[in-house]
This record gives C-alpha cells, structure tokens and sequence, in this order.
C-alpha cells in the first residue's frame, strides 16, 4: 500500500488549490468517488491479513475523515468568495432616486364603515362583530325566520355541506346573527352596531353576492318608536350631511320585528343622479322595526320586562348614493383608476365632530 502520508499532502494541496465549486466538486469524485483512489485503497483492505487490516484500516479511515474535512472546508470558504464577490458587484446606490410610486387611497366602503361607526358611537352605540361562517340557529332560527321562509332557500343563501351531525352552516345573509350572539352573551342593556360583510346569491348592477351591511340594535326597558325614528333621522342627517333631511316610515314585514317599517329618504332623479335632501321623490334606505318578542325569548329575556328597536342598512347601497356611484359592482372590481377617481385620502378627511357640510373626497 502506498505512502498515505503522501497521499493525504497531495490531495489536500489539490483541495486547497481548486478555484471553483465545479472543480472541488470533480476533485472529490476523482478521490473519494466509488472509483477514486481512496475508494479503492479500501477496496485493498479486503484481501489484507488481519494484522494488516488492523494496522492499515485506522489510517484509511483517518485519511477518509481528514479529506471529506478539507472539503467541507474548501467549500465554506468557495461560499464566502463568491458571497462577498456579490455583494461587491451589486452594490446598491441609495442616493439615486426612488421610482415612482403613487400613493394609495381609502375605499370608498372603508370610508363609509368609518363614518358610521363614528357617527353611532357618538350616539352612544357600540361596535359588535361575529363570524361570517354561521349557524342555522343564529341566522335564522331565533330571528324568528320560519323553515319556509324564501331566505332559508338554496337560491337565496349560500349552504355548506352537512357535518357529521347533518346540519349545515350558512354564508351569513345579514349580520343579524351579531345582535343574537350579544344578546346571548351578556345581561342587558344593548346598544350596539354590527357592520361586517354578507353574502346571499344574487348580482346585477345593485346586487353582489357579497356586500356590506351594518345592523343596529337597542334593548332596554323602556325603548318605544319615538327612540327608533329620532336614531334613523338623526343618523340620516348627519351621513348625508343634510340638516332638514326629511325621513317617512312605511309598514311593512320582517320576521324578527313588529311592528316592521321600511325607511324612505326624500330625493330627486336628475339626469340619471340621486340628490338626497331635495324633490318630492322617495328612495327606500333601509328596514326597522320593533324587537319581535319571540325574539327575545329565544335568547332568553322577558318580553314584558325588556322591549327594543333594531333596523339594518346596505352600506354599499348607502355609499352609492352619497357619492353618485352607478354601479355597485364596481366596488369590487379591483380597477385603480376607479379607486383613483372614487377613492379618499387617509390624512384629508377630518373627523365629523369638525369637517363641513362638504362631502369630502377625490372624484
């Protein structure tokens, strides 16, 4: 068996020598590889005596280890040249100029969520929320919706697969489920908003599967009517920034109250434009109504003890009609020069509290 010692020198002076990591790469196949030296010198070992093996198996394993370190060493160092050769070559001049960039702009639908969270908090409201994957029972069950009510409808309202037990969550259709789940959770008095998103299976120029609604929802002892309409007056006067808006009750129909409204604001039609505030015209904004009183006893409150007000508005729909925007589609149409035309800038809008009656934004 040849000089290991000489061995080892010499492909380790090669392994110190190898300019690349292709080359470091070839050197090691030609050494260690199943056809290198060092592979075949253990290949001797075979037909070596005992006493040989004993003597020469220690060296070639040490020889081995010694050079797959070499290795391992050559190639850390291979990184680090060609780490620091990239840094040297692409240097980053942070005194040239940025790119031009443009500023981004407040959706129209945040903005609207901002006033009217704003606008009911000042009137004493606070903020609910509740998951958009609902159950059957707070969607509609203790709202008083019936089992052949037209919402419960698989044209209607988007269904998920039954679990294991065969019932099916639901798509939200409302955030109605929002005033259940607080009632249901804490003793009252209630005063609260819920926006949030909803979805029910329907599209055209003033539908979209998906939208936005914010729901109100006052319980107390002595809550009548008159609460009910100063709240939706005083609210329609101060979003639509109209001082004498005028507001007229309808009666009308829903499950989870009674009695039930439908809340008309004047207007007029000009030139294919909604002006709120001026003309004889009507336009529905929402629906209203008193607590229905089978409601309150499925979240368990005494009905003779505690009577309330709820009603619920599209915020898409509302937004529309503050900014003369036609088509309701297009808030989710993710264009950049709509944004850009419709869209508001963060630090230009003060709070309601001190703006005035102008409708601030860019269009």
């Amino acid at each position: 068996m040849q000089d290991l010692q000489s061995l080892e020198t010499e492909i380790t002076a090669n392994i110190t020598a190898a300019s690349d990591m292709d080359a470091l790469e070839a050197l090691r196949i030609a050494e260690l590889g199943k056809k290198g030296r060092v592979s075949l010198l253990m290949r001797e070992l075979g037909k070596m005596t005992v006493e040989e093996k004993k003597e020469f198996g220690p060296k070639l394993n040490q020889l081995k280890n010694s050079l797959n370190g070499a290795i391992v060493n050559r190639k850390e160092e291979l990184e680090t040249e060609e780490l620091n050769k990239k840094l040297e070559e692409e240097r980053v001049d942070i005194t040239l100029s940025r790119a031009n960039e443009e500023n981004g702009s407040i959706h129209p639908i945040t903005q609207v969520i901002d006033e009217v969270t704003e606008i009911f908090t000042e009137m004493g409201f606070s903020v609910a929320e509740g998951p958009e994957i609902e159950e059957d029972f707070y969607n509609f069950t203790a709202l008083n919706i019936p089992e052949s009510h037209p919402a419960r409808q698989m044209h209607d309202t988007f269904y998920f697969p039954e679990d294991d037990e065969g019932n099916r969550k639901v798509l939200r259709t409302h955030t109605s489920p929002v005033q259940i789940r607080t009632m249901m959770a804490g003793e009252p008095p209630y005063r609260i908003i819920a926006p949030g998103r909803t979805y029910r299976n329907d599209s055209d120029a003033t539908h979209t599967p998906m939208f936005h609604q914010v729901e109100a929802l006052v319980i107390d002892k002595d809550i009548h009517m008159g609460h009910l309409k100063w709240c939706i007056e005083e609210f329609a006067r101060k979003f639509f920034e109209i001082d004498d808006v005028k507001i007229r009750f309808r009666p009308s129909y829903f499950p989870f109250t009674e009695p039930s409204a439908e809340v008309d604001i004047g207007c007029s039609f000009k030139d294919g434009e909604v002006l709120i505030g001026e003309g004889d015209d009507w336009l529905e904004i929402m629906g209203c109504g008193m607590v229905n009183e089978r409601v309150l006893e499925n979240v368990n409150l005494d009905p003779k003890e505690y009577q309330g007000f709820a009603f619920g508005l599209g915020l898409d729909r509302i937004a529309m009609l503050k900014w003369g925007i036609p088509d309701l589609r297009d808030f989710f149409a993710a264009d950049l020069r709509w944004l850009k035309h419709y869209g508001f800038q963060a630090l230009d809008i003060p709070s309601l509290s001190t703006r005035s009656s102008s409708v601030k934004g860019s269009k």
